[in-house]
């Protein structure tokens, strides 16, 4: 059988075999989005740190200045690629808006409103089954019936994590609301990513994001809050945390496991946020899980598993 010569390697390192720069495979699969959630749960604990000495919106703007100004120079230390064509940078801008600026933005002030974390978590997490709904549509992609079930099951498993805080009521109406923005955001915000950046270098394009979430974010803080910061040992700890691991690292993790998977495979992960973080509060915190809350953890991982599997073709 022939087929084309194949290009010689401008690089000794092009020469070796793929596998050797790649993760082995059972890292890669299960642990890249297992380390994502570990790191996403962590940003509603620097968010209960970090809020009690500064707006919502304030924070974020600060969050999100640094985060541009550090991937700037690293892209740029590292000759990482601009977009070339104005609309590109123009679609990296928008999917900045919606993943950083709305979505952040309106959990963060939801719970600075009265929002219970929890159900906060609980609102938010519905957005699997929105992406799944939307991909559909907008990215062709098929959505399966075991899909369905497990997107099913993963919402069933978080309702009865934060059941007992569901019953203490979600707070004031006006946080409920940004929750439910944030909900939305976070959903075109995937499908957005997935159809339009696709190609996006994660240095200069998250730079770009940033960049865009941070004016937005600015502007809407000068029109709705007072720029108040109390600078404190907690506070520096959040802020840092917040730029350096989730800005940083979560969301590089959140664009690469967008583009290697299905838009609605990869929403499903949020499902499991909310365990983790009730995990995380326990360790830190010491508070209590019972078992409803450890049923549920169970019934999410089984629902993740399952939304997570490809449909048949």
């Amino acid at each position: 059988m022939t087929g084309t010569p194949e290009r010689p390697a401008r690089d000794p390192a092009e020469a070796l075999p793929a596998r050797a720069f790649s993760l082995p495979r059972r890292i890669d699969g299960l642990g890249l989005p297992v380390l994502f959630v570990f790191l996403w749960s962590t940003g509603f604990i620097g968010a209960k740190l970090g809020l009690p000495y500064a707006g919502p919106l304030a924070f974020l703007a600060l969050r999100y200045a640094l985060a541009t100004v550090l991937l700037a120079l690293l892209a740029l230390a590292t000759r990482a690629p601009w977009p070339r064509r104005p609309q590109d940078a123009v679609h990296y801008a928008v999917a900045g808006v919606l993943v950083h600026g709305l979505y952040l933005g309106g959990v963060f002030v939801g719970i600075s409103l009265g929002v219970e974390a929890g159900a906060a978590s609980l609102i938010v997490s519905v957005q699997p089954l929105l992406v799944a709904a939307v991909a559909g549509l907008a990215l062709k992609e098929r959505v399966g019936g075991r899909q369905w079930v497990g997107l099913g099951l993963g919402l069933l498993g978080v309702a009865l994590i934060l059941g007992r805080k569901l019953g203490q009521g979600v707070g004031e109406a006006a946080g409920v609301l940004a929750c439910v923005v944030a909900l939305l955001a976070m959903t075109a915000g995937t499908v957005y990513q997935k159809r339009f950046c696709a190609g996006m270098d994660l240095r200069s394009g998250s730079a770009i994001q940033f960049a865009a979430a941070g004016v937005s974010t600015f502007l809407a803080m000068l029109v709705f809050e007072d720029a108040r910061i109390a600078w404190s040992g907690p506070f520096v700890f959040a802020l840092l945390w917040l730029v350096l691991v989730l800005s940083l690292g979560a969301i590089s993790l959140l664009y690469l496991l967008i583009r290697r998977g299905t838009a609605s495979g990869v929403a499903s992960l949020f499902f499991l946020v909310p365990p983790s973080t009730a995990l995380l509060a326990w360790l830190l915190f010491g508070e209590t899980l019972g078992p409803t809350a450890l049923l549920g953890m169970g019934l999410t991982v089984v629902g993740v598993a399952l939304a997570r599997r490809p449909a048949p073709r």
